[in-house]
């Protein structure tokens, strides 16, 4: 999921990170596409080295929480379901239901079938264009598909830092990334490289959505009322269809981003020596307090509010202080963000003081622009013929029958509105005069007003520090222990680390962090798939795993039944709607979970025992490849040891190959599995 919001206030902040990406469309002669040949020259003006596909990115840029993603699926059916009987009962129209298989994303998830399936479409397909594509000719592919443990990001990120510590590694190396998630720009900052350029898809907010009853435009469910579709003119079938619009691509350029930091970074009369690279690391490092993929954001820490502007002022005034930078070649000096977190934490009132006011005169704002826009709203407009056009609009509207019917209901509604707006109180009688017996109630949907969530921890009120850990966490705010706790839970140290709580501390809790142990755990070893499918799934999406591996998350006599609540809370935690609050599940218990897996596993069949391993990166090149003949005499040789790849044979790359069981030499094509890129 990236940062929230951490993109949006980057390019607004630095606009000239952002340049237009051209990309070159097939052209079309006769009704038959040409395809668009690759070995020519990038349109962009510049040649990139290295290019990083971010695969889960392109699958699934959705990527929803499982649990909740599944919990408001079944919720919003049965809203639609219960809308649907409504408007069907007052005797309003709407198309056949249609019914659909639903698609549960949750397969796309290492250790499916659907994810093995997938890897073996990933090298028919890299194969192919290496056969048949010239722009492929002398590329070389290096794939690490969902059995190879690790986000895709972090493999992509381990591989620069392995290749950029080579004695012969070209610094003038242009890179590449494709891929959404924000926090991939700060990835790239941390690599050093001068030349990185991020892609990704162009955002357009706010695109026109039918309504999922009617399918017709305007308006979203709740606001269905079944009405049929008035008729535009004499041929208006496509009338309601959108444009067909292809997706453009922007490109992130780091380097620039880099020069922008440079100025804003650079600090003068400090007590040590200013590097430049280091302050981008301490840049990053901080950036990751305002929320991550793996922690929570501090609660007075919001990006929209100027999160990371506040940071970086108050590293500027404090870095005079602390004697040097925050982190040294991936090692962070705890007392050193002691200093920065208990900055911020005096001032954790005040920000909490001004989110309320803003919020404040942001509702009342928007309460005045409701009451205007009514005000405002003409009381009647009429249909057919007499109805307003847009400019430009060359289709006749559909004549009426009955001109005279017509105009007289627009004279009464004419009536209606000038004596229900003299006097608001009034009605009228059956022949259309003022009745002044009594009034007409106000509909509690016309209120200004929304419902608005409770808040019972009220941070901009005196006490909120004791409010929060009594209402999110059960303890004492006095309570300093279980506070150290959660701060030093707030750290990702190993395969086997998780953060144990759903809310994150406050600035101010990180006083005495300095004395933290900060060891990182060896040894430890990530899940097979089929084990993180046990940790992450819903009972819902049990289908994906074996039959006995299933009941374990619907028995209730199964020991682990409390991992899978067929119901759960989501806490708003201040938000506005679901999907942005907090779902309040039960954390998986890894002794526990190995404990019962162990009874199942004989279980397995050998193609779930093989989905079940953990594998690796595979090389690929084609047989124009300078490095395809030195790959074919290892298999000639039946070399079994891991061998040296030649730098000078593929483009720099180093690393050791072993070779692959599955690998296809007749088709032209060699393959090898890459055991360390280092």
């Amino acid at each position: 999921m990236g940062v929230p919001a951490f993109f949006r206030w980057l390019s607004r902040k630095y606009p000239s990170i952002i340049v237009n990406c051209v990309e070159e469309k097939a052209k079309e002669c006769n009704g038959v596409k040409a395809p668009i040949d690759t070995s020519k020259p990038n349109p962009n003006e510049v040649e990139f080295d290295n290019l990083y596909l971010d695969m889960n990115g392109i699958i699934h840029p959705s990527f929803q929480i499982r649990f909740r993603a599944s919990k408001e699926g079944m919720e919003a059916a049965e809203e639609k379901q219960k809308i649907r009987r409504e408007i069907l009962a007052k005797g309003g129209i709407l198309p056949p239901e249609e019914v659909k298989e639903r698609f549960d994303s949750n397969c796309i998830t290492p250790g499916t079938e659907f994810m093995d399936n997938l890897a073996k479409c990933l090298r028919y397909y890299i194969a192919d264009r290496l056969n048949s594509d010239p722009g492929w000719k002398n590329l070389t592919v290096i794939l690490s598909d969902a059995s190879a443990p690790g986000e895709g990001e972090h493999k992509i990120m381990d591989y620069i830092r392995r290749q950029r510590a080579q004695p012969n590694h070209d610094p003038n190396t242009h890179h590449c990334l494709c891929g959404a998630d924000a926090d991939l720009i700060m990835l790239g900052l941390a690599t050093h490289e001068p030349n990185f350029t991020i892609i990704r898809e162009e955002f357009k907010p706010n695109k026109p959505k039918p309504c999922a009853l009617c399918n017709q435009m305007g308006h979203e469910v709740k606001d269905c009322q079944g009405l049929p579709r008035e008729k535009q003119g004499k041929h208006d079938q496509f009338a309601d269809s959108l444009p067909i619009a292809e997706q453009e691509f922007i490109f992130i350029r780091l380097c620039v981003l880099r020069e922008y930091l440079e100025r804003e970074l650079t600090m003068a009369s400090l007590p040590f020596t200013f590097d430049f690279e280091r302050s981008v690391d301490d840049w990053v490092f901080m950036c990751f307090f305002v929320g991550n993929d793996f922690l929570p954001h501090l609660p007075s820490l919001e990006i929209r509010e100027g999160a990371i502007d506040r940071l970086v002022n108050i590293y500027k005034n404090v870095v005079h202080k602390t004697g040097g930078y925050l982190t040294e070649s991936g090692f962070v000096n705890l007392q050193r963000v002691q200093m920065i977190m208990l900055a911020v934490g005096e001032v954790e009132d005040s920000i909490f003081k001004k989110r309320k006011d803003d919020d404040d005169n942001f509702k009342r704002r928007q309460k005045e622009k409701r009451k205007r826009m009514k005000r405002d709203q003409p009381s009647f407009i009429p249909g057919g013929q007499f109805s307003p056009q847009a400019l430009g609009n060359r289709s006749s509207p559909q004549a009426i029958s009955n001109p005279r019917q017509a105009a007289f209901e627009m004279r009464m509604h004419d009536r209606q509105n000038s004596t229900t707006s003299s006097s608001p109180n009034t009605s009228l009688t059956s022949d259309g005069s003022p009745s002044l017996a009594g009034g007409i109630k106000r509909k509690a949907e016309d209120s200004d007003s929304e419902p608005e969530p409770e808040d019972n921890i009220r941070l901009w009120e005196t006490g909120w520090k004791q409010r929060y850990y009594k209402n999110k966490f059960d303890v004492d705010a006095s309570d300093e222990k279980f506070r150290r706790k959660v701060v030093q839970s707030y750290g990702c140290a190993s395969w086997n680390w998780y953060y144990p709580f759903h809310y994150a501390p406050f600035a101010s809790d990180f006083e005495g962090i300095a004395d933290m142990p900060s060891d990182f755990e060896k040894g430890s070893k990530p899940f097979k798939p089929l084990e993180q499918l046990m940790g992450v799934f819903p009972a819902a999406s049990g289908n994906f795993l074996p039959p006995t591996w299933r009941k374990l998350m619907t028995d209730p006599e199964s020991s682990i039944i409390d991992f899978y609540p067929e119901d759960f809370a989501i806490d708003l935690n201040g938000k506005k709607y679901a999907w942005q609050g907090v779902a309040l599940l039960p954390f998986v218990d890894e002794r526990r979970l190995r404990a019962a897996l162990e009874e199942v596993y004989p279980d397995l069949t050998p193609e779930e025992s093989r989905r079940n391993s953990l594998g690796g990166d595979v090389l690929f090149v084609g047989k124009h490849h300078p490095l395809c003949d030195f790959i074919v005499e290892q298999y000639k040789t039946k070399n079994t040891e891991p061998v040296d790849i030649p730098p000078e044979l593929c483009h720099g790359i180093q690393g050791k190959l072993t070779l692959n069981e599955n690998a296809k030499l007749s088709v032209g094509i060699s393959r090898c599995s890459v055991t360390h890129l280092h």
